[in-house]
């Protein structure tokens, strides 16, 4: 039997949160080690943003997450802020750009962060253990954790959990977080998939499946009340249902049972511009809205509404052609269901923030047991967010269990 490794701090998960922690604190000068059970290194950073990494985003603030207890993460995201990544970047020399609405992403690619945590790694003398599955953990309460690895035992006084959610399980995903948190008397916030495809029955979706692939800008709506919401973003038909950043937003607000509410002219009244049109006009009605919309939807659209494709603007009603209007500005669907963890991004849900400091990430009643990134209930919008928690919760809980650890 291999003889037990001793640090003062063990992360478990090579992810951004756990990467970024574990240098974090070894810069602090403790000594740690960094756990992950995956062949390949942070391969949910290697495939984000198309290849480049959607690395954090300028408008990152609370009210760009969702979690509930909406209130957590303001302490983390307002101590380590995306300038401060941009920082790291810039001592690193990589180039970046804007594309989109604060989204920021690498001139090169998503290797380049992967790279820069590496580094970050290497000067705070972090060390490794992976791929290490690891098969039991014991301690906490005043004794160091005892973790039981197929590397060998590692005792640590404190834990770190950034092993993320259930979001493509293809690449590793695993429920570790949750059986810890559930193994210590955690309380958990049900996970389910989150930046995620809508889809709907086969019945429901026959007039659309053929568009698969068709995209355009639309407001999509969902809830009521203080609940709702509003994106407005590219909407994209799929064979399934519909996906695109407009779909992917809205599916961490979207109930099931809960219709969406999608304005295919956003920005436009097409009531009035529908009576306008008509005039004394012999325009098919497709026409018209192949002007306005992708021809191919139009048709499709204009059928769905139980009208023909070749009705003349002059030969409807004009309650007729209000209540096409209405239908134009507020189109009402209800999905199915999702596309499930094998196309979420991210993972709403997780590890119940009203167990943990929101300064350190710490389990308040399990001393030295900390959870960080996606593993905890705090899930960002799409567009960099979630990379913008991981760093700052990496932080706090790397510089929080640096001091806890410090040898008097």
């Amino acid at each position: 039997m291999r003889a037990m490794e001793h640090f003062d701090i063990a992360v478990v998960g090579a992810g951004a949160a756990g990467m970024m922690c574990a240098a974090v604190a070894g810069q602090l000068g403790r000594r740690v080690v960094l756990i992950d059970h995956a062949e390949k290194l942070a391969e949910k950073i290697r495939i984000s943003g198309g290849g480049r990494c959607n690395f954090t985003n300028l408008q990152a603030s609370p009210a760009n997450y969702l979690s509930d207890n909406p209130r957590f993460c303001r302490s983390a995201l307002a101590r380590y802020t995306p300038r401060d990544f941009l920082d790291l970047l810039a001592r690193h020399r990589v180039a970046w750009h804007e594309k989109h609405k604060g989204q920021l992403f690498c001139d090169t690619s998503s290797q380049t962060i992967i790279d820069v945590l590496q580094r970050e790694c290497e000067t705070g003398r972090v060390s490794w253990r992976r791929p290490a599955v690891i098969q039991q953990v014991q301690g906490g309460a005043d004794q160091p954790f005892h973790l039981m690895t197929s590397a060998g035992p590692i005792a640590a006084r404190a834990l770190i959990v950034a092993t993320g959610g259930l979001s493509i399980p293809k690449i590793g995903a695993t429920d570790f977080a949750y059986r810890l948190a559930r193994q210590f008397g955690l309380k958990l916030i049900e996970p389910r998939p989150a930046l995620v495809p809508l889809t709907f029955t086969a019945a429901d979706w026959a007039p659309f499946a053929a568009l698969s692939g068709l995209s355009l800008e639309v407001a999509v709506r969902t809830g009521a009340g203080r609940q709702r919401q509003e994106f407005v973003e590219d909407l994209l038909l799929t064979h399934r249902g519909l996906s695109g950043p407009a779909i992917l937003q809205i599916s961490s607000y979207w109930k099931p049972g809960e219709p969406l509410e999608v304005d295919l002219l956003p920005g436009q009244d097409p009531v009035a511009a529908l009576l306008e049109a008509k005039g004394g006009s012999k325009r098919q009605l497709a026409n018209l809205l192949g002007s306005w919309l992708p021809a191919r939807l139009a048709t499709t659209w204009v059928q769905a509404q139980g009208l023909s494709a070749e009705a003349r603007l002059a030969d409807l009603p004009d309650r007729a052609l209000r209540a096409l209007g209405g239908a134009l500005a507020s189109w009402s669907l209800t999905p199915s269901g999702t596309e499930g963890w094998r196309k979420a991004e991210v993972t709403l849900g997780g590890v119940d923030t009203r167990e943990l400091s929101s300064t350190t990430l710490m389990a308040e009643r399990v001393p030295g047991l900390y959870f960080i990134g996606e593993a905890v209930d705090v899930t960002g919008w799409l567009g960099g967010y979630n990379f913008q928690w991981a760093w700052a919760s990496g932080v706090a809980a790397g510089q929080a269990a640096a001091q806890a650890t410090r040898t008097a």
